[in-house]
């Protein structure tokens, strides 16, 4: 997947830091919805997934108006759950990497757990 860089998604924006550049949570957003989309058609009507574990190093700032894009890997398939490889760049080179793990679960079941835990 590709991001342009927007003041939306800086630090200063999110309020995670000081600087205009492409923020941490935003690059791990990024990470997250890259392998979500990745593995989708793969899933049965009705599935989803969801994140579970992030592990990743940010090691290089990306300032506003620069493209950044992100790979992913499937690594490890245990039952309903996908581990993966991410990374991503901008034009200078890496900007962050590491692993990420997400469940595979039923959508409407999810919901109504959910759903019933907001009633609490």
């Amino acid at each position: 997947m590709e991001k342009t860089v927007t003041e939306e998604l800086t630090a200063t924006h999110i309020g995670s830091g000081a600087v205009r550049v492409f923020a941490t949570a935003m690059m791990i957003a990024l990470m997250e919805n890259t392998c979500r989309t990745s593995v989708k058609p793969f899933l049965e009507p009705g599935q989803e997934t969801v994140g579970t574990h992030v592990n990743v190093s940010h090691c290089a700032s990306t300032p506003v108006g620069m493209e950044v894009w992100c790979e992913s890997e499937l690594i490890e398939v245990d039952r309903r759950r996908l581990v993966f490889r991410v990374a991503v760049y901008d034009k200078a080179g890496l900007v962050g990497e590491g692993l990420h793990e997400r469940f595979i679960i039923d959508a409407e079941r999810f919901r109504q757990k959910n759903a019933a835990k907001a009633q609490l």
